[in-house]
């Protein structure tokens, strides 16, 4: 699995004009699945997103996770984190896993969140036309591959 992260201070997703997800201070994570991504992928990629120490404490430091501060997580699946634009001019998505496979694994990942802890997990709509809006709070934005 690859996962783009970013420490938001609010983010949403909408689709057809309805919100589908929505949170304030936490971690906005755009999920991508590949054809040889576990269930084991979506545990690990959890536990490091949700215990991953990038906000601040009191001092001002990142040594906070999204656990320790309270935050929420907002999920939205994105199969373009597999593009290959290494060749031509129009990204190839073959590396990307068929939804057949990539679906439940994002929802079971979103499951998974919820097993490590934490409390507000949001998501968007699996395989839509999704406006993801946030503000990027820092911005600290990190690129996560599961092993």
């Amino acid at each position: 699995m690859r996962a783009v992260i970013q420490r938001v201070s609010r983010a949403s997703v909408t689709v057809d004009g309805d919100v589908s997800g929505q949170i304030d201070r936490g971690i906005l994570v755009l999920l991508g699945v590949g054809p040889d991504d576990t269930e084991a992928s979506g545990a690990w990629l959890a536990a490091k997103v949700a215990n991953l120490r990038i906000f601040s404490d009191e001092s001002g430091k990142m040594n906070d996770s999204v656990l320790d501060c309270g935050g929420g997580v907002l999920v939205v699946s994105q199969f373009t984190l597999y593009g290959d634009c290494r060749k031509g001019r129009r990204p190839s998505f073959v590396g990307a896993a068929h939804p057949d496979i990539a679906e439940p694994l994002y929802e079971r990942f979103c499951q998974q969140l919820t097993s490590a802890g934490v409390v507000g997990v949001q998501r968007g709509v699996f395989g839509a036309n999704m406006q993801v809006s946030l503000d990027n709070d820092g911005p600290v934005t990190l690129v996560i591959d599961s092993p």
